[in-house]
């Protein structure tokens, strides 16, 4: 048998700025993104690993595209026609990315194909997958322009009514790979285009209600270093060990629009979706997943991901805005990634 190592294959966009981008089949993933400073040195800005096979059932999910629902829905239980589903439980009481293990989108190898200026992944998931309801084909498309724009859309259609919310998981440090350590993400300069978030119990499941970020740590309406309330004595923090929250966009109307801005050291990255909601994970767990290139052994807090998805819990959630995926319609999550030196 054909070890899963052996299938892993590597895609390198190049733009003609000198910027590139590396994808994987494994989990249609982002293993670098190398971009300019003001300077004008290039490195990588994007978690990554030594080896290939690192990125298998990693914790962080580094880049990947998690699923078949990314992030958590309560006690891995909804209903759907009048039929409850159950599936695992792997996130505490609940149910995280899809599933443990091969379950998860992020740890499945996809198809692949490369085309000019980018790549798409495909992948089919049959009914009854990880206990999920009717099959689902999948494809996820990057490109990669010349303004080091970083394009991805993932579409998704199903022969029978399921919940689909899928994303990509990948993991930011802007001064680059060379320049590991030292505050990992504290002093990286934050916006979120978002007044309410999405608090929640001592598991990450949301009460439902979005609530104003005025007056509490989790106010990023206007710039600000993510270290400096990170620590602050404030419940949500604390149950998350960190950020690890959902954020409402501003103006959702399924369009696509700025989410959140990301600067430091010369670099900055502004990221636009179609989506309702932006979770900030400040890396809270990284310690112990495998190392960088360099040898670096990864700390938390040392990189920020931003998930630009549906809300936590949608399915438990009829007040939220999401609806099942029905035969006949297209899913579609759109995320920019716009790479800039300042």
């Amino acid at each position: 048998m054909e070890r899963p190592q052996a299938q892993i294959k590597h895609f390198t966009i190049t733009n003609n700025a000198g910027g590139r981008v590396t994808l994987s089949n494994l989990g249609a993933g982002i293993v670098a993104i190398v971009v300019p400073d003001a300077s004008g040195v290039f490195d990588n800005v994007a978690l990554t690993y030594a080896h290939p096979e690192d990125w298998m059932e990693d914790g962080p999910c580094a880049g990947k595209i998690p699923g078949r629902y990314a992030n958590r829905i309560a006690a891995g239980k909804f209903s759907l026609g009048g039929k409850e589903y159950s599936l695992a439980i792997n996130n505490g009481p609940n149910h995280l990315h899809g599933g443990p293990g091969e379950q998860c989108f992020a740890n499945r190898i996809w198809d692949a194909e490369e085309f000019e200026g980018g790549v798409r992944f495909k992948l089919h998931s049959p009914d009854g997958d990880a206990g999920y309801p009717g099959a689902l084909d999948i494809q996820a498309v990057y490109t990669f322009d010349d303004d080091n724009v970083l394009r991805l859309e993932i579409s998704a259609v199903t022969d029978a009514p399921t919940v689909v919310n899928l994303t990509n998981h990948v993991y930011f440090n802007l001064r680059g790979e060379k320049a590991f350590g030292g505050d990992g993400v504290r002093s990286h300069i934050l916006k979120l285009h978002a007044s309410r978030f999405l608090p929640g119990d001592s598991t990450l499941i949301p009460y439902g209600e979005m609530a104003p970020v005025a007056g509490t740590p989790m106010d990023f309406s206007e710039a600000k270093p993510i270290g400096r309330d990170l620590d602050a004595d404030y419940e949500p923090l604390k149950f998350g060990k960190g950020y690890d929250h959902c954020w409402c966009i501003d103006g959702y109307d399924g369009k696509v629009r700025p989410a959140a801005e990301l600067s430091c050291d010369g670099r900055k990255v502004v990221m636009s979706t179609n989506q309702p909601g932006v979770q900030i994970y400040t890396g809270n767990w990284l310690s112990g997943c495998p190392n960088a290139p360099t040898g670096y052994a990864y700390k938390d807090y040392d990189c920020v991901a931003m998930e630009c998805q549906a809300f936590p819990d949608s399915p438990n959630k009829l007040q939220f805005p999401f609806r099942p995926l029905l035969p006949g319609e297209t899913y579609l999550n759109v995320i920019e990634w716009q790479f800039s030196a300042e």
